[in-house]
């Protein structure tokens, strides 16, 4: 589609602005009536008359919001500046926009940009108005000020239910769960969203039975029998994530319950949830439910493949993870970083030394993935399973970055499973300085000397543990619980 001008009322602002409005999804199109604007003059400063000064601002706010789809955030804060520069005055319309745009850059840059707006609107009395209030409380969310995010929702005179759920979310996201439910219960209006950002934050906090529980509160409430509101993609894919990482047979149970809901109901099975059952099922050790999952899916992911990959990986299904990956290759997608980790882990399972080191090389050499802690940790592993340890502390002392728990840790395992006491010894000491208060660490030592019959020291690392005050954490069986 071209902008055809054919008389000089198509160069008119007014006309230019329906067509920017039009065509706001459109980025060629957009860039073209930009142009247009620039040579006619109509972004620069205008007379004193108060229509052609908001003329301006409602372009200005348009040409924002159409960068801003297009994912031009540098673009749309340019011309912010030539805004303020040009004299036209911003309004309630320009800033909500730019700010929830702002909360989903990384914190660094969100508070860069966030707080400068912030003052803009303090300055231009623009704080009143609800939808800059409630795109302040996601941006200071996003940041982990909660303070600041409660200063401003306690400045809105009637919190609407949107407002409301964005101040859900900041004190999920910053831990204080009970002022989530306070706020919660007072809400006179609820929708999924107030639902779902309840049930997130119990996940994000790491307390997964109380999610699972206010999920299935969530179910018997009259607004879910009476239809008007119903469980969606997020609320799903977050009850699952806590049904995965629940101890015990009770996850197993619900997980289920939850795929039958979705059965039953018809409801489109996203890539997220699938992934999310995969995930699930893959855990509890139901390889033939995760594969009938991941083969039902219409659409997959690669985090679809990655969950399906990673599940065969740790249920000694090595050999059909990586012919898996294989295949993903062969459809075209492109592994990324957990891809790797599951392939790697598969490798190491199956002591596959020769094929596991390539596929770390073939991550940054074939697909320009940077390798992080996790995938050292998972070659560390790989070559301490096959007992190459001398090869694994070589492997971490050439290493970019300092070594965390997540190499050291697998290493400490693999001298205890080979013998390997000097090494073990100075490894596990390496791990108490990262994780003074870890018992598994106290134990490991200890055995190890055991396994040498050292005795002395094996009880000398019981007793340094008792005195620290830490006691060992008893193991869970779900055969047990049954």
């Amino acid at each position: 589609m071209t902008v055809k001008l054919q008389h000089s009322y198509t160069q008119s602002p007014e006309f230019l602005l329906r067509k920017l409005q039009g065509l706001i999804k459109l980025p060629r199109q957009v860039k073209q009536v930009h142009s247009l604007l620039i040579t006619n003059g109509h972004l620069l400063p205008s007379s004193n008359a108060s229509n052609l000064k908001w003329m301006a601002t409602l372009l200005y706010n348009c040409l924002i919001r159409a960068y801003l789809n297009f994912e031009e955030r540098h673009k749309a804060l340019l011309i912010y500046t030539h805004m303020l520069a040009h004299q036209a005055p911003p309004n309630d319309l320009t800033f909500p926009s730019i700010i929830k745009k702002a909360a989903t850059c990384s914190p660094s840059i969100a508070f860069m940009i966030g707080t400068p707006l912030h003052t803009h609107v303090i300055k231009l009395g623009l704080l009143r108005d609800l939808f800059t209030q409630t795109s302040l409380v996601v941006l200071y969310a996003r940041l982990g000020n909660l303070s600041d995010a409660c200063r401003v929702f306690e400045e809105i005179a009637q919190p609407c239910v949107v407002s409301s759920n964005a101040m859900l979310d900041a004190l999920g996201k910053n831990g204080d769960m009970e002022s989530a439910l306070l706020l919660f219960d007072s809400m006179g209006e609820r929708d999924v969203v107030s639902w779902t950002s309840i049930i997130n934050g119990f996940g994000r906090n790491m307390r997964f039975g109380e999610a699972i529980q206010f999920f299935v509160k969530m179910m018997g409430h009259e607004d879910v029998r009476r239809c008007l509101v119903k469980p969606n993609e997020a609320t799903f894919v977050s009850v699952l994530f806590s049904c995965s990482n629940l101890d015990g047979v009770g996850a197993l149970h619900y997980g289920k319950h939850i795929h039958g809901y979705i059965i039953r109901n018809e409801v489109e099975l996203t890539v997220f949830m699938g992934t999310a059952l995969i995930a699930l099922y893959g855990k509890m050790g139901c390889l033939e439910n995760a594969m009938k999952t991941f083969d039902g899916m219409v659409v997959k992911g690669v985090c679809t493949w990655n969950a399906m990959i990673s599940s065969l990986a740790c249920n000694g299904r090595e050999k059909q993870a990586l012919d898996l990956f294989e295949k993903m290759k062969m459809q075209g997608l492109h592994p990324d970083e957990v891809t790797f980790i599951a392939v790697i882990t598969a490798c190491a399972r199956s002591k596959s030394v020769e094929l596991g080191l390539g596929f770390f090389q073939s991550m940054r050499c074939d697909f320009r993935v940077v390798p992080r802690m996790e995938h050292y940790g998972c070659v560390v592993d790989l070559l301490g399973r096959a007992g190459l340890l001398e090869e694994a502390a070589e492997f971490i002392k050439r290493m970019p970055f300092d070594p965390n728990a997540t190499v050291l840790g697998p290493l400490l395992g693999a001298c205890k499973v080979h013998g390997a006491i000097e090494l073990g010894n100075e490894v596990g000491r390496k791990l108490l300085e990262l994780q003074p208060h870890h018992c598994g660490r106290y134990v490991t030592l200890s055995n190890i000397y055991a396994g040498g019959e050292v005795w002395s020291h094996a009880a000398d690392w019981r007793k340094a543990m008792i005195e620290a005050g830490i006691s060992k954490i008893p193991a869970y069986s779900m055969i047990d619980a049954m």
